[in-house]
């Protein structure tokens, strides 16, 4: 019963910010807008996790947000993003050359779709918006699905388990787009189907990734960083290619979350393991 109370409250948190999600989506579409980006429901995830945490008697360091070394993760995580896409835009622009289509890299500003990035913005404020906004994102979308639904869920879950659910989660929290674009006429229903599922896996992938390295490293902050340049550098750094650009865009973003997750796993595993070789050699000394 308890295991179903403390489930319960998690999705009906997470109810309570997919509305949210869902009238900035549908009604106020301010990521279709010159902003280019959804930053309201995300702010109001953040008060959200306020609200919530000192419901459950959480304080900052219950759900992640811990001092220790704060600055040193963040710069941790960016770098680590920032290798993973180093090497899949390697591979990309390598695509490129070899189809003789390539034209070399651009720097602007477009805002994320299904259908292809939007916009070409080049002025200042354009990349403060999208760094701000990338930097509510993030500390929302950890703070909620890897600092509070993983911490509740793990009152009674394993964390294998809590990290699934999570990840689930995270996963169906990203399938408000392309159901957007089907309600528009902009896909079929086809397509919708096509890119609920890959939106909806590959984000569960990457927040199961996300849990993982939470996990491992403490706190959220080393998650933060890799995600703001997950978000961040893909709307920023295009491939240019004859007739458009960033059309192997699919490929670089698979490739540096395929290198992200298997460095991570085989940390997560190693850590894992040590720490159960410790806890076994322990209990050995104790009992000798």
């Amino acid at each position: 019963m308890a295991n179903k109370k403390i489930l319960n409250s998690v999705v009906l948190i997470y109810i309570i910010c997919q509305v949210f999600r869902l009238f900035e989506y549908f009604v106020l579409k301010t990521d279709s807008s010159i902003i280019g980006e959804a930053v309201v429901h995300k702010i109001a995830g953040i008060i959200i996790l306020i609200f919530a945490s000192r419901y459950f008697n959480y304080n900052s360091l219950k759900i992640g947000f811990s001092n220790n070394l704060k600055a040193v993760k963040l710069f941790t995580g960016v770098i680590f993003g920032l290798i993973c896409f180093a090497i899949a835009y390697t591979i990309e622009v390598s695509i490129a050359k070899a189809s003789g289509s390539y034209l070399g890299l651009g720097m602007y500003v477009t805002s994320y779709s299904i259908s292809g990035n939007l916009g070409n913005q080049t002025s200042l404020i354009f990349f403060l918006i999208c760094i701000i906004g990338n930097i509510i994102n993030v500390v929302m979308e950890e703070g909620i699905f890897r600092g509070l639904f993983v911490r509740r869920l793990e009152e009674k879950y394993s964390f294998v388990i809590a990290a699934l659910i999570s990840s689930v989660l995270f996963g169906l929290w990203h399938g408000v787009a392309p159901l957007r674009s089907y309600l528009y006429g902009e896909t079929s229903a086809f397509g919708l189907l096509m890119n609920c599922l890959i939106l909806i896996l590959s984000s569960a992938l990457v927040g199961f990734k996300f849990c993982l390295l939470t996990k491992l490293t403490g706190s959220v902050y080393m998650s933060m960083g890799e995600h703001f340049v997950n978000n961040t550098i893909v709307n920023i750094l295009h491939v240019l290619t004859a007739g458009c650009a960033d059309t192997y865009q699919v490929i670089r973003i698979s490739i540096a979350q395929s290198v992200s997750f298997t460095v991570v796993l085989i940390l997560f595993l190693i850590f894992t393991k040590m720490k159960k070789g410790k806890t076994s050699a322990l209990a050995t000394t104790q009992s000798v």
